[in-house]
């Protein structure tokens, strides 16, 4: 056996559904271009309508497995399907629209020292737009040692949880129920947050690419903002279970203001000013009116031109001058 044969099998996952003629082809040949040695590749399609089928055909590639779905099961239901098909040591859920670099998983591997790491291994991100541009980038800019301080990492924007950039352990991922969560919109941090228990390697560098489009899953539904923030709300509790009690309340201050703007961003994705503005006023009340949007937002710009805006001022203005007193008078 060659020291490269005794490097740990890497399961790249691509759940697909109609996009043959757009990203598809791109996210399979940055797949099929990764110059590690001990790879498999699955393609998961959920009863496409075009020619996916066609194309994949065309592809000739020995470690390529192709499944068709007879009827749409979901995306959720795919990325699981996906999963409990993989052989690899790691697992690497790759959507039909986003990219990796060609030494992605190479340099996960050497950053690992070619073991098999209980938990995660991470590398930073760009973000870019549907042609490709990339319109930012995040390093991997992690210094916590502990599980509180690599959540809160996150929180202040040191790192970004996207599923392009983070390769699971399978077996540990499959012990953990696999993509899960309670209205099925972040299954991804759901499974980033359970297994960095188990441990991570954090590669700074950054080597994979999450794509921004008018077309993508996550943004299905903007105006039912509440639902988003429910869902944050709950992997934040998730989060808190999984800390030392100690950390527990500066988890819950910074997650609830960290989770609430996600939430208001959510709502400005609405088309509608009045959608933006009733799905804004939801989240509001689901944070119990203690977050508000940050003030460069197209969502506090809204809110600036209602009457309820204005009687918060006053109110505040008001509290402000009792308090004052208050301490004159002490």
């Amino acid at each position: 056996m060659t020291q490269q044969e005794s490097w740990p099998l890497v399961t790249i996952a691509i759940p697909t559904y109609n996009r043959a003629g757009s990203y598809l082809p791109i996210v399979l040949d940055a797949a099929r271009a990764q110059n590690y040695a001990r790879l498999e590749i699955i393609v998961a399609d959920n009863a496409s309508s075009d020619d996916t089928a066609s194309f994949i055909q065309t592809t000739s590639d020995p470690r390529l497995r192709y499944v068709r779905h007879q009827v749409n099961i979901g995306a959720n239901r795919n990325y699981n399907y996906c999963l409990s098909k993989a052989r690899g040591d790691y697992f690497l859920l790759l959507h039909d629209d986003d990219v990796i670099d060609v030494d992605f998983i190479d340099a996960c591997m050497k950053a690992a020292n070619y073991e098999i790491v209980e938990g995660i291994i991470r590398t930073g991100v760009r973000v870019i737009d549907h042609r490709g541009a990339t319109l930012r980038e995040s390093k991997n800019v992690i210094d916590a040692v502990s599980l509180a301080e690599f959540y809160q990492a996150w929180f202040a924007g040191r790192t970004n949880w996207y599923l392009a950039n983070t390769l699971f352990n399978t077996r540990q991922l499959k012990a953990e129920g696999g993509f899960r969560s309670p209205y099925h919109l972040a299954e991804d941090g759901f499974a980033i947050a359970r297994l960095a228990r188990f441990g991570r390697v954090d590669l700074p560098d950054v080597k994979a690419s999450f794509r921004v489009h008018a077309g993508e899953n996550t943004m299905a539904d903007p105006t039912d903002a509440t639902l988003w923030g429910r869902e944050y709300l709950e992997l934040l509790e998730r989060m808190c279970e999984f800390v030392a009690p100690g950390e527990v309340g500066s988890m819950r201050r910074m997650g609830r203001r960290f989770f609430a703007q996600l939430a208001y961003n959510r709502a400005g994705l609405a088309r509608s000013r009045i959608q933006r503005l009733r799905a804004a006023y939801e989240v509001l009340r689901l944070f119990e009116y203690r977050y508000w949007p940050t003030h460069r937002s197209k969502t506090m710009r809204l809110f600036r031109q209602t009457a309820a805006y204005g009687r918060r001022r006053a109110e505040k203005f008001l509290a402000e001058r009792s308090l004052q007193r208050i301490k004159i008078a002490r």
